[in-house]
C-alpha cells in the first residue's frame, strides 16, 4: 500500500502554514482517500503545534521538524528537515508545494532518498496507478505521467487545488529529530518592497495586465507614459491587484523605447510559459492573440478594454470585452475605488 507524505512549511510568521502548503494537504487528502493509502502531513515550523492546528483535523498522521533553526528558508536546514520527515513516514509518494522554498530543496532530498521528483504537477489522477498531469512547450502541451520507482517526489504548482478548510483544533505533532548539518549561512535581516511598490501579488484576487498600447501615441498625437505609470499603479493600490504585462511592453526597454518604469521580466505573461491562476483578469491595451491567451488559460473570469473592436480579445477569448480608451475607463476605476474606501 502507497504511503503519502505532504510536505508543509510556515510562513514568514512561524506559525501558519502557507496558502500552497494547505493546497498540497488537500491534494494529499483527496489521492489517499482515492488510492487507499495512508496520509501523513509533515511540518516544518518555528512552532509545529501552532502551525499543525489548521490541519489537525484532517485526521492525518502529524510529523513536525521545529525550531529556531527552521523559522528561515536555507537549503542544509530545510533538506535535512524534509529528509528526516520523509524516513519517519516512510513515505512512498511525497507532495510538497512548488513554492520557492521547497522547490530549492526537493530534488536534492529525492536524490539522498535514491527517489525521482517531478515539477509543476497541475492535477494527480488514477487509482490503481497514480497519475500526474503537467504542462510542456509554454503550456501548450499537457502530459500525463506514471512511474513505479519509488519513492516519487511531486512538486505541485500553486492554484490547482483548494486550500484544505477544516476546524482549527489543537494539534498533536510527533516531533522528528533532525541531525542539522553545519549552518554557514544566517539571516541578518529581510528586505522587501513597500506596499506601494509591490506589483506581484500571487494571492491577488485579480490581475492587471497591461500591454504595449500605455505607451503608444495618444489621440492627441503624444505619449503619455507617466499618466499611464500613475493609473496603473492607483489602481494596483486600490484594488490589491497583481500586474502582468505582454512581451512587447517588457521589451521596450532594451530597444530604447518608453516603458512602464516598474515593469521588470517577472511581471510576463504567456511566451516565459507564466500560467497565473486568478479569480479574475483585466487585460488593458494587449493584443490577446495566442501567446497571451496561452498565458491566460487559467484565469477564472477574463475581461479586456480595447479600443479596437476587432481585437484578438473579442475573437471568444474574453468573457466580456469593453471597447473604450484604457486611460479613461482605469482613471474613471481609480476614482470609483477612491469613493469607496473614502
Amino acid at each position: 500500500m502507497e504511503s503519502i507524505l505532504v510536505l508543509t512549511h510556515a510562513d514568514e510568521t512561524g506559525a501558519a502554514l502557507t496558502k500552497a502548503s494547505l493546497e498540497a494537504v488537500s491534494a494529499g487528502i483527496e489521492l489517499a482517500g482515492r488510492i487507499g493509502a495512508s496520509v501523513s502531513i509533515g511540518i516544518v515550523a518555528v512552532d509545529a503545534q501552532a502551525a499543525g492546528a489548521a490541519v489537525a483535523s484532517s485526521g492525518a498522521r502529524l510529523l513536525g521538524v521545529f525550531g529556531e533553526p527552521f523559522g528561515q528558508a536555507r537549503y542544509s536546514t530545510d533538506a535535512a528537515a524534509c529528509e528526516a520527515l520523509c524516513r519517519a513516514a516512510q513515505a512512498t509518494i511525497v507532495l510538497a508545494p512548488g513554492s520557492s522554498r521547497f522547490t530549492r530543496v526537493a530534488a536534492g532530498v529525492s536524490h539522498r532518498l535514491g527517489g525521482f521528483i517531478d515539477t509543476h504537477i497541475t492535477a494527480l489522477g488514477g487509482t490503481a496507478n497514480i497519475e500526474a498531469s503537467r504542462w510542456f512547450y509554454r503550456q501548450r502541451i499537457e502530459a500525463v505521467l506514471s512511474r513505479d520507482a519509488r519513492p516519487w517526489f511531486l512538486l505541485l504548482d500553486s492554484g490547482t487545488h483548494a486550500a484544505f478548510a477544516g476546524e482549527a483544533t489543537p494539534a498533536q505533532v510527533e516531533q522528528v529529530a533532525v541531525q542539522l548539518p553545519l549552518i554557514r549561512t544566517t539571516v541578518s535581516g529581510l528586505r522587501a518592497p513597500t506596499q506601494g511598490a509591490q506589483t506581484i501579488r500571487p494571492d491577488a484576487k485579480l490581475l492587471f495586465v497591461a500591454g504595449a498600447g500605455w505607451t503608444k501615441k495618444q489621440p492627441d498625437g503624444q505619449t503619455h507614459v507617466p499618466e499611464a505609470a500613475d493609473l496603473i499603479l492607483g489602481f494596483l493600490r486600490g484594488a490589491g491587484a497583481s500586474l502582468g504585462s505582454s512581451k512587447s511592453l517588457v521589451d521596450q526597454g532594451s530597444e530604447g523605447q518608453s516603458v512602464l518604469p516598474f515593469l521588470t521580466h517577472l511581471n510576463q505573461i504567456g511566451q516565459t510559459g507564466a500560467t497565473p491562476r486568478h479569480p479574475k483578469g483585466l487585460a488593458t491595451c494587449c493584443h490577446g492573440e495566442e501567446p497571451h491567451v496561452v498565458g491566460w488559460r487559467f484565469i477564472g473570469e477574463r475581461r479586456a478594454v480595447s479600443l479596437d473592436a476587432n481585437c484578438g480579445w473579442t475573437r471568444g477569448k474574453a468573457d466580456v470585452v469593453y471597447v473604450a480608451d484604457a486611460f479613461q475607463v482605469m482613471a474613471k476605476l481609480n476614482a470609483l475605488i477612491g469613493s469607496v474606501g473614502a
